[in-house]
């Protein structure tokens, strides 16, 4: 997902492998923990009731969402979104 993404929007690759790398190495325990790496990471509760974290990335042109499993210590990638599409919040009513 994410290489497709960079191969649409090139200036978003290396912040993009920025954050995988970032994110691999971390080990968050609580969203307060992502908040101290990516302070301006958002937690946001969608239409199934469920958090996702919304990460700003390539100076605010796009937002990365992802569901973080603090116990097993797994990032899924959900989607990567314009700042546009974002805003639109459509993309809320499917996860």
């Amino acid at each position: 997902m994410l290489k497709a993404f960079w191969a649409r929007h090139s200036e978003a690759e290396a912040s993009l492998k920025m954050w995988v790398a970032v994110t691999k190495a971390a080990e968050w325990k609580s969203f307060a923990d992502v908040r101290r790496t990516y302070p301006t990471a958002d937690q946001v509760t969608v239409t199934s009731g469920r958090s996702v974290i919304v990460f700003n990335v390539a100076h605010n042109r796009y937002r990365l969402i992802a569901a973080v499993h603090y116990k097993s210590q797994i990032v899924f990638t959900l989607l990567i979104l314009t700042h546009k599409e974002y805003g639109r919040g459509k993309w809320k009513n499917n996860l």
